[in-house]
């Protein structure tokens, strides 16, 4: 009888996270249903993808792009100018996504010392042809792998732009990514879960994805930036700065 009673209690656990599980998947696959006919239903979509580094913009948002090119995509670094390789395979890049490309020459130096918010503003701005889009895509302030500092910059930044009304987006997508806090090509960022928006590439798109990283960046199977081409991409998606700003109280970074 006891064991009979074990056997049922385990059950009745088994189902229990079962029905949580497809639970809160039909919750994030609804919300994803959500914001990308929002934007469907626009029938010319600005979108203008903000990221720190050349590479950013395919990595984490790339399958996208790709997937919408019936939209009008700005796509901007905000570091590298001045690099003689990476700023001219940067602009290569933004035109196998079908975007028009905007690069700055942000500091990114190997110490990583911290930029003040309004100079990474300051950036943002004087890089942006116009202020005013449908969809802007960029780096939530937590970043999304042990760890870049600029990209966490780069968010904030944004954040903090679009909260003063000094650029006008109906909505803000952050990509939404993680490791465990180790970092290294043993520790890859991957897809978080409870993201509001999660999109599964078809193979043709992160083909091309993928071709972007090595071919045209120059990135080499083994390394860590060929490795974190995700299949998946994720974002935190937000209609007001008040949304994000609830958001950010409740979601803090890990590591």
């Amino acid at each position: 009888m006891i064991l009979v009673m074990a056997v049922f209690n385990c059950y009745e656990s088994l189902l229990t996270l079962v029905r949580l599980h497809y639970k809160n998947n039909i919750a994030t696959s609804f919300m994803s249903r959500n914001h990308i006919a929002s934007m469907k239903k626009r029938k010319h979509v600005t979108a203008a993808l903000i990221v720190a580094h050349p590479d950013d913009e395919t990595i984490w948002a790339g399958g996208t792009v790709l997937s919408h090119p019936d939209w009008h995509w700005t796509i901007v670094s905000l570091c590298r100018a001045s690099d003689v390789d990476r700023a001219p395979k940067f602009i290569r890049a933004v035109q196998q996504l079908g975007g028009v490309s905007e690069i700055g020459d942000l500091d990114d130096g190997p110490a990583q010392m911290p930029l003040s918010e309004g100079d990474v503003q300051e950036m943002v701005l004087s890089l942006l042809p116009e202020t005013q889009f449908d969809l802007l895509l960029t780096h939530s302030p937590h970043g999304e792998y042990t760890r870049h500092r600029r990209h966490e910059e780069t968010g904030t930044a944004i954040a903090s732009l679009w909260e003063q009304g000094l650029i006008k987006a109906k909505e803000v997508w952050m990509f939404a990514y993680e490791d465990s806090g180790k970092g290294g090509t043993q520790d890859l960022p991957i897809a978080i879960k409870t993201a509001h928006l999660r999109s599964n590439l078809p193979e043709e798109i992160w083909r091309r994805k993928y071709i972007i990283i090595t071919d045209t960046y120059g990135f080499t199977p083994e390394t860590y930036e060929a490795h974190i081409v995700a299949r998946e991409e994720a974002f935190w998606c937000f209609k007001s700065p008040t949304e994000f700003q609830d958001w950010l109280k409740t979601v803090r970074r890990k590591r």
